[in-house]
């Protein structure tokens, strides 16, 4: 069922929201070559639990051992923190939850480790670019479908592709909420959803270099690409307002 957000819930969602984007420009900064994921992980931690007297909303989630989500070049998302070690010219797409007084804030960002090459940072520039476009279309009257055609367009016009089987989705006092929001035209899955105020959603790209297929590693959590090319991963809550999207996981 769709829900519209009271004011007071999109207060809590905005304080998620900066939790969230607290968590992602300090891991932003630690990202150097020699660093684990496992360090970001304890970043996450120490901002959302101990700072904040929050909750990761990725922990213990149908099993999921980590706070946040790392994954790192051909990986596309939930990437298991732990000791692998990030090297120059690699990128790493770190996705981050976080619950606020029971309601959810949730956003990712891809970041190059060190001196990268042109491709991969033309990869982050564009899937960045895909996320702000997709954003512009969540406007009242609008529908669902005005998000994925804008996103799909645009990354495909770069001669990227977009993944099919994760999509973007509908969040609020639960982190996975209706409708679902394909990053790609798909008048199946949530196609006719009317854009209102009140809805809150959790947009989020995840650009390929080469084909759209991907895989699930042996962890059983780790999706990557079919074809062993890179992908970025970016993501905002954002809120449909009578003014136009708000996103809400800023600082």
């Amino acid at each position: 069922m769709i829900t519209l957000k009271s004011a007071h819930e999109l207060v809590l969602m905005r304080e998620a929201g900066r939790i969230v984007a607290e968590v992602l420009a300090e891991i932003r900064e630690a990202v150097t070559p020699g660093i684990t994921t496992a360090d970001l992980e304890a970043i996450a931690g120490r901002i959302i639990v101990e700072k904040h007297g929050a909750i990761p909303s990725f922990k213990g989630y149908r099993g999921f051992p980590g706070m946040i989500c790392t994954s790192v070049n051909d990986e596309i998302v939930h990437g298991i923190p732990g000791s692998r070690i990030l090297h120059e010219g690699e990128i790493v797409s770190v996705d981050v939850g976080v619950i606020y007084k029971g309601y959810h804030g949730d956003a990712a960002i891809t970041v190059g480790v060190g001196q990268i090459e042109p491709e991969s940072q033309r990869l982050m520039d564009v899937t960045a670019e895909s996320l702000r476009i997709g954003i512009e279309a969540a406007r009242p009257g609008g529908w669902t479908w005005d998000i994925s055609r804008a996103i799909q367009n645009y990354v495909e016009e770069q001669g990227y592709s977009v993944v099919r089987e994760y999509t973007g989705h509908g969040i609020g006092s639960q982190m996975h909420e209706d409708p679902q929001i394909p990053n790609y035209h798909a008048p199946r899955i949530g196609a006719r959803v009317r854009l209102r105020p009140g809805m809150t959603f959790a947009l989020e790209p995840m650009v390929i270099i080469g084909d759209w297929r991907t895989r699930v590693l042996d962890d059983k959590w780790t999706v990557v690409t079919a074809d062993g090319t890179r992908s970025a991963h970016y993501e905002h809550t954002v809120a449909v307002t009578k003014d136009g999207p708000q996103i809400m996981t800023s600082l």
